[in-house]
C-alpha cells in the first residue's frame, strides 16, 4: 500500500510514522508513506495556500491551484483508490471504515486547515471524506495520523500476530474483554481462576461473554 499526505506543516507528521507499529510496516516494505508539502505546489511567489473566503467573516480558507495541482501531480504517476479530506463533515472514521481502506493499494489524504479547503476541490477531486470525531482540531494532520495507524495496522504482516488484528475492539462490533497478565496474584487482586485452566474452550466462551457484556454496559450503541 502506498499513502500520499498532503498538507501545509508536513513537519506535525515526522513523529508519528516514524515509530512502533508504522515505522515496522514500512521497514517490511508493506507499506509507504510519502508527506508532501503543499507550499511546494504553490504558484504564488510567496508560495501561499490560502485566501479571504468570499462570503467574508473570519478565517482564511485553502485555495484551489495549489491542492489541484499536487493531487494531479500524484494521479499522473498511480492510480488511486480514494483521494480523502479530513473533514467534520466526513463519515464517522470506525473500524468498518478502516478495513475497507486496508484493501487499497494507494490512497491520498488531504489534511484541511484554516477555515476548511474550497469547496470545488470537494465537489470535483475529493473521492471520500472522514471524520474522527465531532470536534475540531487546529488542522487535519492529526486525523490523518490516526486514518494511517488505524489502517497500517490492519495490513497482513505488519502485525507480529496477524490475529491480534482480529481480536480488536469493535470488529466484530464489541469491545475486547478484559486481559491479565503475570503475576496471578498481585498483593491479592487476582486474575480469574477461568483463565487459569488452560481450558481454550472455556476460556474463549468466557472472553466472548465478558467482551458482550462490557459492550452492553458501556457501549449499547454498538449491539444495535
Amino acid at each position: 500500500m502506498r499513502i500520499d499526505i498532503l498538507t501545509v506543516l508536513p513537519e506535525l507528521l515526522e513523529s508519528p510514522f516514524g515509530h512502533s507499529i508504522i515505522k515496522r510496516g514500512q521497514d517490511k516494505g508493506l507499506v509507504e508513506i510519502h508527506v508532501h508539502n503543499i507550499r511546494d505546489f504553490s504558484e504564488d511567489k510567496h508560495r501561499r495556500t490560502d485566501d479571504y473566503a468570499f462570503s467574508g467573516g473570519a478565517g482564511m480558507v485553502m485555495t484551489i491551484q495549489p491542492i489541484e495541482s499536487a493531487i494531479n501531480f500524484l494521479k499522473a504517476q498511480r492510480e488511486y483508490d480514494e483521494v480523502i479530506y479530513t473533514s467534520p463533515d466526513g463519515v464517522h472514521l470506525n473500524q468498518k471504515v478502516a478495513n475497507n481502506l486496508s484493501l487499497a493499494n494507494n490512497i491520498i489524504i488531504l489534511c484541511g486547515h484554516y477555515k476548511g479547503i474550497d469547496q470545488r476541490i470537494r465537489e470535483h477531486m475529493v473521492t471520500m471524506e472522514i471524520s474522527i470525531g465531532d470536534y475540531v482540531l487546529t488542522g487535519g494532520e492529526l486525523a490523518a495520523a490516526v486514518i494511517v495507524d488505524s489502517v497500517v495496522r490492519l495490513i497482513p504482516g505488519v502485525l507480529s500476530d496477524e490475529t491480534s488484528a482480529l481480536t480488536d475492539s469493535f470488529q466484530d462490533n464489541l469491545l475486547s474483554p478484559p486481559v491479565y497478565t503475570r503475576p496471578a496474584d498481585y498483593k491479592g487482586w487476582k486474575v480469574p481462576e477461568i483463565l487459569l485452566s488452560g481450558n481454550d474452550k472455556k476460556i474463549n466462551e468466557y472472553q466472548e461473554q465478558q467482551a458482550y457484556d462490557r459492550t452492553r454496559r458501556l457501549r449499547p450503541d454498538l449491539l444495535k
